[in-house]
């Protein structure tokens, strides 16, 4: 829906079901609308927050609600702790558990008839005979001994194990995070156990969610957080489509009671992120693999205007969904729409985290609220997106205030060694990481070494050694000769990924070079072995918290400039200046009087290179062709 075509959020229609509510995931529904067709179990990966639980919920709607059943469990005469089950068409086994409690309503009453009968007789016996005492001890032995034939007559009586009367669509049962007995279904601890005051095994006996999603769906994310065993004993009950209650616990009386297989045909749908994978018991992914899909959910979808109208839809959903906050006006979807595209990291692209853009909406709504407004304004989505930081963001505050304070980093004149790098913290906040770099003479006749403090990553760790390379490529040094060392100051969370080897390798060279760094810019980029400078992530946000730690230019690959949305008020903050070699970045980053000569050298010694590498056209010609072996 173009902008022209409606006034706020309440024009927006929104489709009845929830499949049709999903944005950005076309792929995951046509495979959802195929798997819930065929009954197909399906694994979903992707990110937190990109509607994993929603596609699973949209397919039991999907499922259809007339194969629903009910499933009773019956006291077993021969074997009382091997109860027996039963299964019928939904409805009916709420009818079967109303004749036998009026079946029992009248054996009780008849009871009670009996009881009365029989002590007014003895008490009378009593009066005559004047054995009062007698009578009073004879009618306690009658009374108890009545009282233990009531539970007799309860014990034939079923118990409603699962109810599925006047549902209309199949059921969801979200078991992320469920143990075992929550999940494969227990029975409970009976401590009356003698003297016939027990429960009957029966009734003692609860379901588990495999079993109350019996014909629906089945969820379960981050699937690899249960325990093999319970992972096993799932993957059982998906082959065999019915699953025995039993204790879980070995010290319970519950222990002892097994029920016949109660029905269990769920369909599971599984999801977590890649790393989830590697903790999934091997046969139950590929009892899904095999008997079903595995579905990769996109973070982002195209920036398009039919990709704009469903962010649209979206916000007119979860302003219907929450309940408690005003519509949106169009300019305000506009501005969310906008948040939208920052979020996405990337050019021409809209994020799919939609929780996350959720709570932006529901802040927004909140201030509006607050406010006593009848619409959700621009103003108020600004001030819901100061209000909802997250604690990334305020954590990277806080540390751009406290590098300020204490000097850590400087944003005027110019240092040898020192630079300040960009980071990220969480996936939208940025934050200044000063860098500082010291070239000594080596101690080893060998080699040199570098030598990096602060709690590096893997990848941090590989980009470090690479920067030798890459120096030795670019300026001709080789730094065999130096023990670099580097080090990220106060990077107490640690260092990860490979954005700061631009940084590294511009600190270094200013140690080596003796050449001064402009301490009023920030840099972020990663380095090629051949020197070319590569894109990274979370330029946005890297770009603004270089404006907000006082800098006045910030340098960034030349292939991240369409990723770029900062906000309006770092526009006039600072300079953008994009790069593509070390070359561009040297002669951005360094000062002083030697850094024209030092630059003019690195130019020309690549393309003396060069032409070592092409023949002169002269020589070509003149040369003279050589024989064949032939």
């Amino acid at each position: 829906m173009n902008p022209e075509e409606y006034i706020d959020t309440d024009e927006i229609d929104i489709p009845p079901m929830l499949i049709d509510q999903i944005i950005g995931q076309e792929e995951a529904v046509e495979t959802i609308k195929k798997a819930a067709k065929q009954r197909r179990n399906v694994l979903l990966i992707g990110e937190p927050g990109i509607g994993k639980s929603m596609i699973a919920k949209a397919m039991a709607e999907l499922l259809p609600p007339e194969d629903l059943q009910d499933i009773l469990v019956y006291p077993n005469v021969e074997d009382t702790n091997n109860p027996l089950v039963g299964v019928m068409p939904a409805g009916q086994g709420k009818k079967v558990i109303e004749n036998a409690k009026k079946q029992n309503k009248g054996q009780e009453e008849r009871r009670n008839i009996l009881m009365i009968t029989i002590i007014a007789f003895i008490m009378a016996i009593g009066f005559l005979t004047n054995q009062f005492l007698s009578a009073i001890i004879a009618v306690g032995i009658v009374f108890f001994a009545l009282y233990q034939l009531r539970p007799k007559g309860q014990q034939s009586t079923p118990k409603l194990l699962i109810n599925s009367d006047g549902k209309e669509v199949a059921p969801f049962v979200d078991a992320t995070g469920a143990h075992a007995g929550a999940l494969l279904g227990d029975v409970r601890h009976d401590p009356y156990q003698s003297g016939g005051l027990g429960t009957p095994a029966h009734e003692r006996v609860e379901s588990g969610m495999i079993h109350r999603a019996n014909k629906g769906v089945l969820y379960i994310d981050e699937i690899g957080t249960m325990t093999m065993k319970t992972q096993q004993e799932l993957l059982t009950a998906m082959q065999e489509h019915k699953y025995q209650i039993t204790g879980q616990s070995d010290n319970s009386s519950g222990a002892m009671v097994r029920t016949n297989p109660v029905p269990c045909d769920f369909v599971l749908v599984a999801s977590g992120n890649m790393e989830v994978l590697k903790d999934m018991h091997i046969a139950l992914r590929s009892r899904i693999r095999g008997y079903g899909y595995e579905v990769f959910m996109k973070d982002s979808m195209k920036d398009t205007p039919e990709n704009r109208k469903k962010l649209g839809q979206f916000v007119a959903q979860e302003v219907k969904n929450d309940g408690r906050i005003p519509h949106f006006t169009k300019e305000a979807v506009a501005e969310v729409i906008k948040e939208a595209q920052r979020r996405a990291g990337k050019k021409d692209a809209l994020t799919l985290k939609l929780r996350d853009l959720g709570g932006l909406v529901r802040a927004a709504g909140d201030v509006a609220v607050e406010e006593n407004a009848k619409e959700v304004t621009v103003e108020h989505v600004h001030e819901a997106r100061k209000q909802s930081r997250t604690l990334e963001q305020q954590i990277a505050d806080r540390y751009i205030s406290q590098r300020k304070e204490y000097s850590v980093f400087s944003n005027e004149g110019s240092k040898i060694g020192c630079i300040n790098g960009l980071a990220v913290i969480g996936n939208s906040s940025g934050i200044v990481l000063p860098i500082a770099a010291e070239a000594a003479p080596s101690q080893s006749k060998e080699e040199g070494k570098i030598i990096a403090a602060g709690k590096l990553g893997d990848i941090a760790k590989e980009a470090v050694q690479n920067v030798g390379a890459i120096i030795k490529k670019s300026i001709g040094t080789d730094i065999s000769n130096y023990d670099i060392h580097i080090q990220f100051v106060q990077s107490y969370d640690g260092v990860e990924g490979d954005s700061a080897s631009v940084s590294m390798a511009t600190a270094i060279i200013s140690a080596i070079e003796n050449i001064p760094i402009d301490q009023t810019l920030a840099l972020t980029g990663s380095l090629s072995v051949r020197g070319t400078v590569l894109p990274i992530g979370g330029a946005t946000y890297k770009i603004e918290a270089a404006a907000e730690s006082g800098m006045k230019k910030v340098l960034i690959p030349a292939s991240n400039m369409d990723d770029i949305l900062i906000d309006k008020k770092y526009v006039d903050q600072i300079e953008i200046i994009p790069v593509k070699t070390l070359t561009d970045v040297l002669e951005h980053a360094l000062v002083g009087p030697q850094k024209d000569e030092f630059i003019k050298s690195l130019k020309e010694n690549k393309i003396d290179k060069i032409k070592n590498y092409i023949p002169n056209p002269t020589d070509i010609i003149n040369s003279k062709p050589s024989k064949s072996n032939n």
